[in-house]
């Protein structure tokens, strides 16, 4: 079973001077302005990175959710929170690492035993799978 989930970004004019809209086919992000600002400097809009951590906040969220639910545990919340860096590397930019700050209201576990599961979870999240060769994927778990 494949599943392809599709995007678009149309952008116009010059690196500098130009802009672009993002927007998901399915209607959940219509229109998303993107600039060079918005994704160098503080400018309201989004960027690809921001999309990225989004991306993997959310499949990390449910990739523990679900190995949670393997071993007969039901959360009452998982909070990711995901930190794309991009550094300057050989004369441009390169994602570098994905932080993925996660906090789990999971009764019935240790502190040990969910940190010990949310970096197994990390091992079975696509979006970190398709990252790992390229990108530091690093998971700080806290169990409130």
């Amino acid at each position: 079973m494949a599943f392809n989930r599709r995007a678009r970004a149309l952008w116009t004019g010059s690196l500098q001077d130009g802009g672009g809209n993002i927007s998901f086919t399915s209607g959940a992000l219509p229109d998303a302005k993107y600039d060079v600002q918005t994704r160098f400097g503080e400018k309201p809009g989004t960027n690809p990175e921001e999309l990225l951590a989004a991306s993997h906040a959310a499949c990390y969220s449910m990739a523990l959710t679900a190995f949670l639910n393997r071993q007969n545990l039901e959360p009452k919340s998982i909070d990711t929170q995901a930190v794309c860096t991009v550094d300057q590397v050989d004369g441009g930019f390169k994602i570098t690492r994905v932080r993925l700050r996660v906090a789990g209201d999971v009764p019935g576990i240790t502190k040990e035993q969910f940190v010990d599961f949310a970096n197994q979870a990390e091992k079975q999240c696509p979006v970190s799978n398709a990252l790992r060769n390229n990108v530091e994927v690093v998971v700080e778990p806290e169990l409130t």
